[in-house]
């Protein structure tokens, strides 16, 4: 290993991401009631111009009145971009009137590290002002192709960033790529066309610990698709999805939740190579093949998952 590491963000359980509408109350207390890990509440994509003001007094009112932490959710709001004129007052109103009730903010389409920057000194600021105590975390939403050429400067802007996401959506815009449906993939491509940009985001993730998650997936009426895509994700070390329709959220769930045999076969390696260590080796045999350090550091990675997930039961 190199001397030089970086600490992991704060630890949290992000398997499934529901995107909620802030324009659309009606939806806060199903999403409240979800299955989800996640819940980000919308100020940006999904609110119309005409609905911005209302969307964030809507949300401001969720964030105080709904017991989001109590029905085990982790709550964020996606602010508008640094290019509209909502985003401050986005950023004020929130963390004036409902900053203790915050987990993380998500910053969309960010491109350089200092779009992050400005966010953390405003957040700094209001906590200062306003004696919170709750650090609210920060977000980062990677969908241009400017965020993604300065990704891992982004990666690195902020002790407050805990997770960047892939967006597909304004990121296949950004390219001029020819899509299909939103996350899906394009017959004429003869692969996964957003396989260089996820593995990109999972890379520069793990190097500064930081969480990777995976965005949407548009077409909510093709589950086979929904599960195709996060099984990609998962299997390069995405580890959760956004979902836009509840019946997404159980798709994601299980997709990246560890199965049963994987879980007891990772405390498997774990107690085989406390044994081996206890005798002087630093490799061992389970079940006809070598395991070693590696196989530990992977197998760690699955069970700290599985007591996650087990915490929030």
């Amino acid at each position: 290993m190199s001397h030089t590491s970086y600490p992991n963000a704060k630890s949290r359980l992000q398997r499934s991401e529901l995107a909620v509408p802030g324009s659309s109350p009606k939806m806060f207390e199903k999403a409240l009631k979800s299955d989800a890990d996640y819940i980000f509440l919308d100020l940006e994509d999904a609110v119309s111009p005409n609905d911005k003001v209302i969307a964030r007094e809507n949300v401001i009112q969720a964030l105080k009145e709904l017991d989001w932490k109590g029905n085990g959710k982790t709550i964020s709001v996606r602010i508008n971009g640094l290019d509209t004129h909502y985003m401050y007052r986005d950023v004020v109103e929130l963390m004036i009137q409902a900053g203790e009730h915050i987990d993380t903010i998500l910053i969309p389409k960010v491109g350089v590290k200092s779009d992050v920057y400005m966010v953390d000194c405003m957040v700094s600021q209001i906590e200062q002002e306003r004696g919170l105590k709750n650090k609210v975390g920060l977000e980062c939403l990677i969908e241009t192709a400017l965020g993604m050429v300065n990704i891992e400067e982004i990666a690195q802007s902020s002790t407050r960033l805990e997770a960047l996401h892939f967006g597909v959506a304004d990121y296949a815009a950004s390219l001029r790529a020819r899509t299909v449906v939103i996350g899906g993939l394009n017959p004429d491509y003869p692969g996964d066309q957003w396989h260089q940009g996820l593995s990109k985001l999972v890379v520069t993730c793990r190097a500064f610990g930081l969480r990777p998650i995976d965005g949407p997936f548009g077409d909510f009426n093709d589950p086979d698709g929904y599960i195709l895509a996060a099984k990609r994700g998962a299997a390069i070390g995405i580890e959760g999805k956004w979902a836009i329709h509840p019946s997404q959220i159980e798709h994601a769930n299980n997709v990246f939740s560890p199965p049963e045999s994987e879980v007891t076969k990772a405390k498997r390696i774990i107690d085989e190579l406390k044994k081996a260590a206890d005798q002087g080796k630093g490799a061992a045999q389970l079940d006809g093949r070598m395991i070693d350090a590696a196989s530990e550091r992977m197998a760690r990675n699955v069970v700290n998952i599985s007591e996650l997930i087990e915490s929030k039961k």
